[in-house]
């Protein structure tokens, strides 16, 4: 067991996978390997059909010609990919490049280059004036119009799936699955009486961090069935995306028959050096809130953008507003009985992170005051009633922000009417 590898191990080399940019088009490579040996063993003298067939001149420049020509694609495609890098770095968020390394349809593009390239190379050596390999050379030329048909993909998705608008959609939708699945996950484990956990005895130990980092996730089950097997109650003080440096607590343990294993417990929560969006909701409006106020920065000087980002911004706030967010939530084993305390977000942290900052850096711009204003009414129309108070303390930061950048009445009248396309749309007067 204590050669085992830990949940949080396991979960930091799932986000190397996702992220890297090597493993699969090494995969691919081997891929066209074995394949060119099939390819080899499957050539008969009875297929392909005569017309099919080639000459060993014929077939050896054919293979050629592949083999430079995908060293050439794969040159071209990191190429994109480092402007791509340049360019999301510059103009929307440095935080959106973890999200564009996982994407699937580059590491295809990768690997099937990579792939053709060794299926064509490995059938090279196979060549001879009185043997030539006519179905794997065939098969090569049917690899290269699909690397040809994916690049074209490629291409057209990135030309339009790089736009902030695009890219603001993506996060938005992301941040919203995940938060609907964890809250799912928390309700589902919430104890039937409802009970407070109670930190039975008091607080008897406590674990601490082994290394710095932000807390990336948790292994939830982990965490209550150690706390269920020793019949005691774990806390993590701790929010996901909190950074915890060495040595810092990390889990607090109420009473039980025994402590839990140290090594363990923290094996049961992710460190990392940046947050990720897998069980952290927020962090997918931190990235949608710099989108924003990179639009709104005096370089960019783009308030349109800015509305457009808000316009999911909204949807995400929605989404979350609909459900009650206590602050904490217990979770218990198998036998209802709570085993697992963890720290949440209020609904005033979301409203606060997704508002605040455009609000401050758009404050002179008519389009993002009126958004904001048609934002705010909008969530006070759709949210419970448990949740307009701290929409109305924004709309009221809001009204001074006006104030304190329009000088005259008139223009402060014009600024602070909700309008849903910041300038143009359906207006309503600010009250």
């Amino acid at each position: 067991m204590r050669f085992m590898m830990s949940w949080a191990s396991a979960f930091r080399l799932r986000q190397y996978v996702k992220a890297s940019l090597w493993i699969s088009p090494l995969l691919g490579l081997v891929l066209g390997v074995v394949l060119a040996e099939l390819a080899i063993t499957a050539d008969t003298t009875d297929w392909p059909p005569s017309g099919w067939r080639y000459s060993a001149t014929t077939a050896s420049s054919v293979l050629s010609s592949i083999v430079g020509s995908m060293i050439a694609l794969l040159g071209f495609v990191v190429t994109i990919g480092v402007l791509v890098i340049q360019q999301a770095t510059g103009t929307l968020s440095p935080r959106y490049m973890r999200l564009w390394y996982r994407d699937r349809l580059q590491k295809t593009v990768l690997a099937t280059f990579t792939g053709t390239f060794a299926f064509a190379f490995s059938l090279l050596r196979s060549i001879e004036s009185s043997s030539v390999p006519d179905l794997g050379v065939t098969l090569a030329g049917g690899a290269v119009a699909v690397s040809l048909l994916l690049l074209l993909v490629y291409l057209n998705r990135f030309t339009h799936n790089l736009r902030p608008v695009a890219i603001a959609d993506l996060v938005g939708r992301m941040g919203e699955d995940v938060f609907e699945r964890g809250i799912g996950a928390v309700r589902a484990a919430t104890p039937d009486s409802g009970a407070d956990a109670g930190r039975p005895g008091g607080r008897t130990a406590v674990v601490r961090a082994t290394r710095g980092g932000a807390i990336q996730a948790l292994d939830t089950a982990g965490l209550v069935a150690v706390a269920a097997r020793h019949g005691c109650v774990l806390s993590v003080p701790h929010m996901i995306g909190d950074y915890v440096h060495r040595g810092a607590l990390l889990v607090e343990v109420h009473g039980g028959t025994s402590r839990p294993d140290d090594q363990y417990v923290t094996g049961c929560i992710a460190l990392g050096p940046e947050r990720t969006i897998e069980q952290d909701p927020a962090f997918a409006l931190r990235v949608l809130v710099d989108i924003a106020i990179r639009a709104l920065s005096p370089a960019v000087n783009d308030p349109t953008t800015a509305v457009q980002v808000l316009n999911h911004i909204e949807s995400f706030l929605t989404v979350v507003g609909q459900s009650a967010l206590p602050g904490k939530y217990v979770l218990a084993s198998d036998d209802g009985m709570p085993r697992l305390v963890l720290k949440g977000r209020a609904w005033e942290s979301y409203l606060q992170l997704a508002v605040s900052e455009i609000r401050d850096y758009g404050a002179t711009s008519l389009q993002v005051c009126r958004r904001l204003r048609a934002l705010l009414d909008g969530l006070l129309d759709s949210l419970p009633p448990t949740h307009h108070p701290a929409v109305r303390a924004e709309s009221h930061l809001l009204r001074e922000s006006v104030e304190r950048a329009f000088a005259d009445a008139a223009r402060r009248s014009t600024a602070y009417t909700a309008d849903s396309q910041g300038v143009g749309g359906n207006s309503q007067p600010g009250a």
